[in-house]
């Protein structure tokens, strides 16, 4: 599937929800992030994927906070890029990015605050230490 089709699929909800993963999640904010400015990426990244979890009868998966920290750590990656990366380069020079279970906003929050209510409603500001990686 082009990026394209892939937009269209996903903001359409033509998508099928069995295949859009955590990995797919990162690929369409990316593609929001190259294709709109960084806070209109945000706005219709946003806006389709609570549109997504609606449509798959799963609204109570939206995360505020785990969107917007998402699309803020892409855009900050493809920022500090020189290169304008295809999906493949990024997304093979972030492999952090990735990785759901073990994620990288666990540097940032507590579990108990992405999992909260207020989480899910409205973004909030990281508040667990930062601690570089040794």
């Amino acid at each position: 599937m082009t990026d394209d089709e892939f937009i269209s699929a996903f903001e359409h909800g033509s998508l099928p929800e069995v295949s859009f993963h955590h990995r797919d999640h990162v690929r369409m904010a990316f593609l929001f992030l190259r294709r709109y400015p960084p806070l209109e990426a945000l706005q219709h990244f946003s806006a389709s994927l609570a549109r997504f979890a609606v449509a798959n009868g799963k609204p109570q998966l939206y995360n505020e906070t785990i969107t917007w920290a998402y699309v803020f750590l892409i855009r900050e990656r493809m920022a500090r890029s020189d290169i304008k990366q295809s999906w493949e380069e990024f997304s093979e020079a972030n492999p952090d990015l990735l990785n759901w279970k073990d994620g990288v906003l666990k540097n940032y929050y507590r579990e108990e605050t992405l999992a909260s209510g207020l989480a899910k409603r409205v973004f909030l500001f990281p508040d667990k230490p930062f601690t570089p990686p040794s």
